[in-house]
């Protein structure tokens, strides 16, 4: 049961983690929100600077994702 309790403590972190990376979430989902018909790796670019948003603030946090 401690990888449970484990697990459960990273999910309580998601909050906090995309908090942190509010603005660089909001440009990825404006991408996303541009157009109707979205295509694979349209918005790679935004993506991948929230993904490292994502990294950069778990690795702050000591956290895995």
């Amino acid at each position: 049961m401690e990888s449970v309790r484990k697990a459960n403590t990273r999910l309580r972190n998601y909050p906090i983690l995309l908090s942190k990376c509010a603005e660089s979430a909001s440009l990825y989902a404006a991408c996303v929100a541009r157009d109707i018909n979205v295509q694979q790796n349209i918005c790679d670019a935004e993506f991948k600077q929230f993904m490292n948003c994502i990294r950069k603030s778990a690795a702050e946090l000591k956290t895995k994702l």
